[in-house]
């Protein structure tokens, strides 16, 4: 049988039993387009938390007071109170590793503007905070050293805290109450979204740390201390310069456990990143289920099509149709099933990405790898279950073919 003969022959087929042929690439349709919808949600995720720890910043450092062991009860972090001013004056004196550091002081409070309130983060920084975090201010100014060793009462608001107090008004130069204090706004910050773990790292609400601890807090001890090495290749031998300054500091014998805590925050956003690397993994298995759902349907459906054209096979193979003529064209008619099955799915998917995202606000990224897969592990189910409907017809005797009722 002539090559180019086989793909029509294949064609006619399929159109003469139009249904039947739909209802068996509906298998394909669906296992494609959930596999591209599941990938695409996941690249979505992985895009979101590479974006966090860009903002993150990959050479950042977080000191935080640690916890203590008091007649055996183990606290955790924060526990202590022996972070101080002093320490991270030490650590900016005696580690050239390190640059941009800035204390941090966290509480929660109620921030009131006229009629309107928020509960929010109140965090007590120095100017340096912004260059630690990589965070523009897009209106107005922030506070110097100055303003913060003087406690002056200003603030700096991100997106999130200015939507709720003031909407789409200027919040620059306007009062705003938190506790017993009126705090002037200078200043807005670039958005940031949400962190790797999901926090909106917009709601925040900036002040000196020093107006913080006196007068918000009422503490004289830091809750943090935020620094960057100054590349990320140094990040490593920074935390161990700055461990050894901290310990020496606070008279930690050898051999005894710190009283604060080193921490990278890129590791946690990596540990994030795998975890959904993971998931995505498992749930495109899962999704790859139906395709191979679909792959046994076209194997039934073509034995059946043997089974009902068994004296065709045997008209074919008395004018001169060999064996292997009537095995390519039923792999022929699976292949084409499949590959049409597939090409639908990956409209159907691309699709299905794009609704995901409109309805729930969640970031989807169609990858052409995951297309491409996708489609051509379509095209090999199509090839593995029809091959033994094919072979099954190629075995047939002619003369049983054509007696065949």
């Amino acid at each position: 049988m002539n090559l180019l003969l086989i793909p029509r022959v294949a064609f006619r087929a399929i159109i003469q039993n139009s249904m039947r042929s739909a209802l068996t690439a509906l298998g394909i349709i669906i296992g494609v387009a959930a596999v591209i919808c599941v990938v695409a949600i996941g690249e979505g995720a992985s895009a979101r938390i590479e974006q966090a720890i860009t903002n993150i910043g990959a050479n950042m450092i977080w000191i935080e007071a640690g916890g203590a062991n008091r007649g055996g009860v183990r606290t955790g972090s924060h526990g202590t109170k022996g972070l101080t001013v002093d320490d991270m004056k030490a650590i900016q004196e005696r580690v050239p590793l390190v640059t941009n550091v800035s204390p941090q002081v966290d509480t929660r409070a109620q921030l009131v503007y006229g009629n309107q309130n928020w509960n929010s983060t109140v965090r007590g920084v120095l100017p340096a905070y912004l260059a630690v975090k990589g965070w523009d201010v897009v209106r107005g100014g922030v506070f110097t050293d100055a303003d913060v060793e003087r406690g002056a009462n200003l603030c700096v608001l991100g997106q999130t805290v200015v939507d709720q107090l003031f909407g789409s008004a200027d919040p620059v130069g306007q009062s705003i109450r938190v506790k017993d204090q009126s705090c002037q706004v200078i200043g807005v910050l670039a958005v940031k979204g949400q962190s790797a773990t999901g926090q909106d790292q917009d709601d925040t609400f900036l002040m000196p740390y020093t107006s913080v601890m006196k007068k918000i807090k009422g503490q004289t001890w830091l809750d943090d201390i935020m620094c960057t090495a100054t590349s990320a290749a140094v990040v490593d031998r920074a935390e161990e310069e700055i461990a050894v300054v901290l310990r020496d500091r606070h008279h930690i014998r050898p051999g005894a456990d710190d009283d604060f805590n080193l921490r990278h925050p890129t590791e946690i956003a990596e540990a994030v990143r795998q975890s959904t690397q993971t998931m995505e993994l498992l749930l495109a298995a899962i999704a790859s289920v139906s395709l191979l759902v679909g792959g046994i349907g076209i194997m039934n459906i073509m034995l059946v099509s043997v089974t009902e054209r068994t004296r065709e096979i045997g008209l074919r193979m008395a004018v001169g149709a060999r064996g292997r003529d009537v095995r390519m064209q039923f792999l022929v008619e699976a292949l084409i099933l499949a590959l049409i099955g597939g090409a639908i799915g990956m409209i159907v998917g691309v699709a299905g990405s794009r609704a995901i995202s409109n309805a729930f606000s969640w970031p989807t990224r169609v990858s052409p790898n995951a297309i491409l897969l996708a489609f051509g592990f379509s095209a090999a189910i199509g090839i593995f279950f029809g091959f033994y409907p094919a072979s099954k017809a190629a075995t047939l005797d002619p003369i049983d073919a054509l007696r065949f009722e």
